[in-house]
């Protein structure tokens, strides 16, 4: 007996085999227009937001309880917008490739002892769940994180939608099998 997945594929194979050359195209082209629509999407909250990823998805345990691994915040970094101590903020780290969410400890003005200067802004953070702050997370030498490490300040979120997202780093192949389906499913589909 076939399973439901296996009648379901069947069916978009069928489909597939029925259309004619221009189906073919103007489903390809439907594709394109969805993929450049979620393009300038993303692009207009970059600016709305002045965030350079304006949504970021939580990949630890150490914001708990405040945020679970999984997580999707919502992110903001408008000039007019102060940051204050108990914000949480999302920052990159000069040599690492993956952003922290981290809670904003203490607030500090232009750091005397900086090699860096005229940023104005100097924070101290900490994992709500870590016993120490992020000194020993920062790069050699850092004490502190400034404005250009900033990514931007959390001002809302959904709980554990981008658990998907971490599925797909974690496991390679689903991102695939995802992404195919979804392709399949915008070709395959016709309007009537």
């Amino acid at each position: 007996m076939p399973s439901v997945l296996q009648i379901m594929l069947g069916q978009h194979i069928n489909t597939l085999r029925s259309m004619n050359i221009r189906e073919y195209f103007t489903q390809f082209v439907s594709l394109g227009l969805i993929m450049c629509s979620a393009l300038i999407i993303w692009k207009s909250m970059i600016i709305v937001t002045y965030s350079e990823s304006p949504i970021v998805v939580v990949l630890s345990g150490s914001m708990e309880p405040g945020y679970a691994r999984g997580d999707l915040l919502f992110l903001t970094l408008r000039p007019s917008d102060p940051i204050q101590a108990g914000d949480v903020v999302v920052f990159r780290i000069d040599g690492r490739d993956i952003p922290i969410v981290h809670r904003v400890m203490r607030v500090h003005g232009e750091h005397p002892n900086s090699a860096t200067t005229g940023d104005g802004l100097y924070l101290l953070t900490k994992g709500d769940n870590n016993y120490v702050d992020d000194r020993g997370l920062y790069a050699p030498g850092q004490l502190y994180i400034s404005r250009r490490n900033l990514m931007g300040k959390a001002v809302g979120y959904l709980p554990h939608v981008g658990i998907v997202t971490i599925l797909m780093n974690d496991y390679p192949a689903l991102k695939f099998v995802l992404i195919g389906g979804l392709a399949l499913l915008v070709i395959t589909t016709r309007e009537k």
